[in-house]
């Protein structure tokens, strides 16, 4: 008979996600795994067979977290420009809180990291991006339906420029001051 598992892998992922995500894929060691964790290699490896398919697993609950609430923002019954102002300046919060650091998107990391070097790495980027695009696209529509956004704008273009500005704002966001992101989602909102 089996043992049953004596840890949460939820929690496992989660410690895992939080050492992937300070140092990169990379330079995160099967040690920095286990002492973040708190598991034994065996443990680790038994439950997630290797790394990289523990990175992958942490690249899917980052996205049930963080993909699934930005869409949840963009769902909102607020105006459009409020709902995609939300999301920014979520993401300029993130960037500027000195408890976290300056850590990034765990998606553009891997992305910046491993993406056209590792196709399952890009998949789930591409997933994870395309996701966001989605939503962004879904609320530009709805406000150009509702006369928010003006008739001639090509809401797909617009929610690829938004997201472009957001993953900018994650990569500027390791060096730029609070004032510069916002002015950053200030200008991109002008825009629409």
């Amino acid at each position: 008979m089996a043992r049953p598992k004596q840890f949460d892998p939820e929690h496992a992922l989660d410690a895992a996600m939080d050492a992937f995500w300070r140092k990169g894929y990379a330079a995160t060691s099967a040690q920095d795994l286990v002492d973040s964790t708190g598991l034994g290699r065996g443990s680790l490896y038994n439950t997630f067979v290797s790394k990289h398919r523990l990175f992958e697993e942490v690249l899917r609950r980052y996205e049930e977290q963080w993909t699934t609430r930005q869409e949840a923002i963009l769902e909102g019954p607020e105006a459009v420009r409020e709902r995609i102002r939300a999301v920014m300046m979520t993401v300029v919060d993130e960037e500027t809180a000195a408890q976290d650091g300056r850590r990034g998107c765990l998606a553009v990391n891997a992305a910046v990291e491993l993406a056209g070097l590792d196709a399952d790495v890009t998949r789930l980027v591409r997933r994870i991006f395309g996701r966001v695009e989605e939503a962004l696209y879904g609320a530009l529509a709805r406000a150009q339906r509702d006369g928010e956004i003006d008739a001639d704008k090509d809401p797909r273009a617009l929610a690829q420029f938004v997201l472009n500005a957001m993953y900018g704002l994650r990569v500027l966001g390791k060096t730029a001051d609070r004032h510069t992101l916002t002015g950053i989602v200030d200008t991109t909102l002008a825009a629409l």
